[in-house]
């Protein structure tokens, strides 16, 4: 059985999305340490001018808590960040052939006020899994006692989770000891996700943005072809 995991990332690129899909079960890392400047409370949409991108990013509350997990992180109410992200989302994708589709669910989600980084990113989260149809529990790491920490920390999710396998992004080459996973009679692998090339409202081409670039231009049912089959 293969297990994979993610932190609760804001508004995820596509590949996010396909690690989920190729899992049996998939875990949100929710109680590890919060990174500032990651994708933890930022993502990027498309812009019609240069850069041609636009990070939309979640203020959060960081002043002397250095060391706060992810589920700990506040969301910075003062600042109009909501009512800001909805209307470059509108204000750019208003056009997109599927936005309509979508548009209901992000004016609400906007709507709302949200306290906790890691609730916000978690609606997000399932909305789209759910629009992906991968039909599969997601599980929190937070509801679990897990003592480890890095690629123990895997061999641990692992362990209490019945998989026999971790996959990881193509990233995780660079840090992830297989040794350490051959010594526990686990596996582990690595996807090699890359999207190639997709219609966008504007040119040129900006790669890696947010999922909701590429639901909003193609489709809930094309995007779901497109993350099983990236290779073809």
């Amino acid at each position: 059985m293969i297990l994979a995991g993610h932190q609760p990332e804001h508004l995820p690129y596509p590949g996010f999305f396909y690690k989920m899909l190729k899992a049996d079960k998939f875990i949100l890392v929710d109680h590890i340490q919060f990174e500032k400047k990651n994708f933890q409370n930022r993502n990027k949409i498309q812009i019609k001018n240069e850069p041609h991108f636009l990070w939309l990013t979640v203020p959060v509350l960081t002043k002397g808590k250095r060391f706060q997990k992810i589920n700990e992180v506040e969301i910075n109410n003062e600042l109009p960040w909501a009512e800001n992200h909805w209307k470059a989302i509108s204000l750019t994708y208003k056009n997109a052939p599927f936005f309509e589709e979508h548009s209901k669910f992000f004016e609400e989600l906007y709507k709302k006020k949200w306290t906790k980084l890691v609730d916000l990113n978690i609606e997000i989260i399932k909305y789209i899994a759910k629009q992906l149809e991968i039909e599969k529990n997601i599980l929190i790491s937070s509801d679990f006692k897990f003592e480890k920490s890095k690629d123990e920390l895997l061999v641990e999710m692992c362990q209490k989770l019945d998989a026999d396998t971790y996959l990881s992004g193509k990233g995780g080459k660079a840090y992830v000891s297989e040794n350490l996973f051959e010594e526990n009679n686990l596996n582990h692998v690595f996807s090699d996700f890359e999207l190639k090339e997709y219609r966008q409202r504007f040119k040129p081409f900006v790669p890696n943005l947010s999922i909701i670039d590429l639901l909003f231009n193609h489709g809930k049912k094309e995007v779901k072809k497109m993350l099983l089959n990236f290779h073809e």
